[in-house]
């Protein structure tokens, strides 16, 4: 059965979450290597925990938006303001 239209939104808005998070996560590797690379480890390791914590949430996010895929999750139809 095809999405409705709110579930394919849905579906856009987290897969597009993720992404930003992904992108968001890959510019921090890239500053914590500079950092490390300059001497301010542990300032490097915050950023390192925070990419971590970026990565769990994309995925959860990504699963969220299988699920809405699989008709696990749905969005109820609203409208918007």
């Amino acid at each position: 059965m095809p999405l409705t239209k709110p579930n394919q939104q849905l579906r856009r808005d987290l897969k597009e979450a993720a992404a930003l998070l992904k992108w968001s996560g890959v510019d921090l590797m890239q500053a914590f290597v500079r950092m490390s690379e300059a001497g301010q480890e542990d300032e490097a390791k915050e950023l390192l925990k925070i990419a971590a914590s970026y990565l769990a949430v994309e995925d959860k996010l990504t699963g969220y938006a299988e699920e809405v895929k699989a008709g696990r999750t749905s969005r109820a139809a609203e409208q918007r303001k």
